[in-house]
């Protein structure tokens, strides 16, 4: 995984609340077995008229969004089945930071482990995110080692992250990676115990 300490990108707000898995990645995709190349599906039925043509109403297909790497979204975002899918989606569309309200509990632990920093900021500070995001460009700045969210107009949130997860993101490690970090250890103790 990519690791995250500072990460500058363009936002992309969908001010949309309980927004599920099966709108992030619609089932019909999820026959894929690699874990990439889910990102030209991500929210299909929102991104895409029935004819294949983009929906040129929906908020990624806004000009000002286009290569955006920080999503700003409503409350309970990752709703639904707990599909490992729609972090790669994600990931695979270019998005790196995933800021809302709230999230379901399965979604925010997927997006840790394949490398997504999941921000919980207070409903207001949210909203005032989605609000700099309308019909412009924006950008933010997200800290992860001060754990700081903040912009070029004075904008400045603090968020809250389990240790763990934050050396996780902060070294660019899933939990294989983490324990290959104890690779010296585990091979003495194997010598020790096959001597």
């Amino acid at each position: 995984m990519e690791a995250i300490v500072v990460h500058t990108g363009k936002v992309a707000g969908l001010n949309r609340v309980n927004v599920d898995t099966d709108q992030i990645i619609p089932k019909q995709f999820l026959k894929r077995v690699e874990r990439t190349g889910f990102g030209q599906f991500l929210f299909f039925d929102w991104r895409f008229n029935a004819d294949g043509s983009d929906n040129e109403n929906f908020e990624l297909n806004q000009p000002e969004t286009k290569g955006a790497s920080v999503l700003v979204a409503g409350h309970n975002f990752g709703c639904g089945s707990s599909r490992e899918h729609a972090p790669w989606a994600l990931l695979d569309y270019g998005f790196k930071v995933i800021i809302a309200p709230s999230f379901a509990d399965i979604f925010y632990n997927n997006c840790v482990k394949n490398g997504i920093l999941a921000i919980r900021l207070e409903e207001d500070k949210v909203n005032e995110l989605l609000a700099k995001t309308e019909g412009k460009e924006y950008e933010l700045t997200v800290d992860l080692k001060a754990q700081k969210v903040t912009d070029a107009e004075g904008f400045e949130a603090s968020f809250d992250i389990d240790p763990y997860w934050k050396e996780m993101l902060l070294n660019g490690w899933d939990e294989i990676g983490l324990t290959l970090t104890y690779e010296n250890a585990i091979s003495a103790y194997e010598q020790k115990v096959n001597a």
